[in-house]
């Protein structure tokens, strides 16, 4: 479920399928039918306890798209099993991760700022 946490980032609480998919899928589908401005994303993966390659495709397919749009994407509260598939598909590298919610947020925030002064 997404929750718009400010204006500018929207935090979504992840879930194992068939959710997970159902939940990538929409915010997908929001940055798409965005007009304009896009927020950045925090994808909470607390309560995940495996992806499929099909989840890994949507989350690329996320990456792109907010990248495509000058927003950022976090991913946080990745548990042992995830994280480890992450490793093995080399994808630890091309993610930027969080250890919770809040250091996510945080994170995203002051890029945010930095991104202003340069504008």
């Amino acid at each position: 479920m997404s929750t718009d946490w400010s204006d500018r980032i929207v935090v979504t609480e992840l879930g194992d399928e068939p959710g997970l998919s159902e939940d990538l899928h929409a915010i997908i589908d929001r940055v798409q039918a965005a007009k304009g401005f896009v927020p950045h994303v925090v994808l909470n993966f607390g309560q995940v306890t495996y992806l499929n390659s099909s989840n890994l495709a949507q989350l690329l397919r996320l990456k792109k798209l907010l990248h495509e749009r000058d927003a950022g994407l976090r991913l946080c509260s990745v548990g042992d099993q995830v994280w480890t598939l992450f490793l093995v598909t080399g994808l630890d590298k091309v993610f930027r991760f969080a250890p919770d919610p809040m250091t996510a947020l945080a994170g995203l925030q002051l890029e945010d700022e930095e991104r202003r002064k340069r504008a």
